[in-house]
């Protein structure tokens, strides 16, 4: 694939064209945006919908947000940071006392835990709860600030046609006017039903039996949250075969329920039934999702990428979709920067698909892991569970035994949300030995060349990952008061008009925990070589990483 010219370029009306205006492509365009990167957003809908769908970015998200100056924001328009993630399974309703009650801290808790561990095993930043319905619109909010983003709403994307140079899309106004905009390269991030992906023939494959078809309802109701009984918290699962869950959404006064029903007619009684409480509420939606899991087996063709549900749908347990598709939009995007700016070598789109495919593959048999925990403990109910009776006791009991070790698959999958690595990439600088062990719920900091650079503070208490700014390009760590000449490796970077930050890091405590004098970063803060000296060959490094 060519390298691409740099932008500016007047035969073209953006570089970058993304399809689909959900958390994954705003996220895309936002970054691209903060890059310099002229990129056009164009949605179908007039307007973000008040649809509940993902509920929660996870750390690492976080931790990606953080380095684009939106943490705080996003905070601020999410749940309260003093409301605890706890996790209820329930009889009936949450009125009656709890089966099984686990606690979890809520943000604030989390970040005092987090100023006081300095061995690496937490992330910079917690888990925020924050439905999609609000991110949309705050994502849209500051892509529509940034000077190289048009934002278009109510802009169908119809077809695409790709050669040597870049892609032309026809696109259709709400007013059913027909125009064409023509890209450098084109992303797909319109969802499980794709139309780009379908556009490049790509497949989905996967799923299994027992793929559930439920029922999701949005429910407004002002004092519930208030006045549940058995505690506040994030999810009440009710201990029933119909796989019936009552989720808290971020304002605290919306709240979704899933369940397998017979008819859209039935899910506010059954609302009513899980709150057990005369309330007054509004049922604002019903629709009927199908559990999925499923992997795209191209990320891409040419010069057109598709990201997020498009190449990859989980179920939502364990909370890897949308935070799978962020991670997808910031390894894409430092590439297409780099390419545009011509510093970006002829393999480094194409290790798009390797690396993040990978990580598609490990968040899917993550989600199967995550739900086959909550299928087993579920799996204990029996028709006598309400019964008032030794044989109800004990299927109570059975139940709540399974469900101590099961449910926790569903809400402790920090393995997956930091642990995911790019070892093996040919981006990446190969070391002997078998790398880094990957756990879906434990996480384990290391720096082998690939993962995630773990948060350590400074002594200065700022965060390494702060320390290193956000220049879109490369960094090279000089750590533990290391005397070590990286001038080759600059001169190296200089050569290929790659841009490249040393930054000496004399304190002690970083060098403990990353374990070496030289960490090489890339622009997405993933390592991609690792060293006590210097490399032998700086020019052979510097083209592998750029994708020379």
């Amino acid at each position: 694939m060519s390298s691409g010219p740099k932008s500016p370029d007047p035969l073209m009306d953006t570089d970058v064209l993304i399809v689909g205006a959900g958390p994954v492509g705003l996220t895309l365009a936002v970054d691209l945006g903060r890059r310099g990167v002229r990129c056009t957003l164009i949605e179908q809908k007039s307007a973000p919908h008040m649809w509940p769908k993902m509920e929660r970015c996870n750390a690492r998200t976080m931790e990606i947000y953080r380095r684009m100056g939106l943490s705080d924001r996003i905070r601020a328009v999410g749940l309260p940071r003093d409301v605890p993630m706890d996790v209820f399974i329930v009889l009936k309703s949450v009125v009656e006392p709890s089966l099984l009650h686990r606690k979890y801290p809520s943000v604030a808790e989390s970040i005092e835990q987090i100023a006081t561990t300095h061995d690496g095993t937490l992330p910079l930043e917690p888990y925020q709860l924050i439905s999609q319905y609000t991110i949309e619109p705050f994502l849209k909010s500051v892509a529509e600030t940034l000077p190289s983003v048009s934002v278009r709403y109510g802009h169908e994307f119809i077809s695409l046609v790709q050669d040597a140079d870049g892609v032309t899309a026809a696109v259709r106004d709400r007013d059913g006017k027909a125009s064409e905009i023509r890209a450098h390269y084109l992303v797909g991030c319109d969802g499980g039903s794709s139309v780009v992906r379908r556009q490049l023939g790509i497949r989905l494959a996967g799923n299994e039996d027992r793929m559930l078809t439920l029922r999701q309802s949005l429910h407004y109701c002002e004092d519930l949250f208030d006045r549940i009984p058995i505690g506040k918290g994030r999810h009440y699962h009710v201990a029933d075969n119909r796989a019936t869950q009552m989720i808290v959404q971020d304002s605290t006064r919306h709240f979704t329920l899933h369940s397998i029903v017979d008819s859209d007619a039935d899910m506010a009684p059954l609302f009513a039934e899980t709150i057990g409480l005369p309330l007054k509420f509004d049922t604002l939606y019903v629709g009927e999702w199908k559990q999925n899991l499923l992997l795209a087996e191209r990320y891409g063709e040419g010069r057109v990428f598709i990201a997020g549900d498009a190449a990859h749908l989980v179920i939502p347990t364990g909370g890897l979709g949308m935070n799978s598709g962020v991670g997808d939009a910031v390894d894409l995007s430092w590439k297409l920067d780099a390419v545009l700016k011509g510093w970006g070598g002829p393999k480094l789109l194409a290790c798009y698909e390797t690396e993040r495919r990978r990580v598609g593959e490990l968040n899917v048999a993550a989600s199967r892991f995550a739900t086959l925990g909550r299928r087993k403990w579920r799996s204990m109910w029996q028709p006598n569970i309400r019964d008032n009776t030794p044989a109800g006791a004990a299927t109570r009991a059975q139940l709540v035994e399974t469900a101590k070790t099961e449910q926790r698959k569903s809400n402790e999958m920090t393995g997956a949300e930091l642990g995911y690595h790019y070892a093996g990439s040919p981006l990446v600088a190969a070391e002997p030995g078998e790398g880094p062990v990957y756990d879906f719920v434990d996480y384990r900091p290391s720096t082998w060349p690939g993962v995630r650079l773990p948060h350590t503070w400074l002594d200065d208490g700022a965060a390494m990952q702060d320390r290193i700014g956000y220049d879109g390009g490369f960094t090279l760590l000089r750590l533990g008061r290391s005397g070590a000449d990286v001038t080759g490796i600059g001169s190296a970077f200089s050569v290929l008009k790659a841009p490249l930050r040393v930054l000496d890091i004399p304190d002690a405590g970083p060098r403990a925990v990353y374990g070496c004098d030289l960490l090489l970063l890339r622009p997405d803060l993933h390592v991609a070589w690792r060293g006590n000296l210097p490399p032998d060959d700086p020019r052979a490094l510097a083209a592998m990483v750029t994708g020379h």
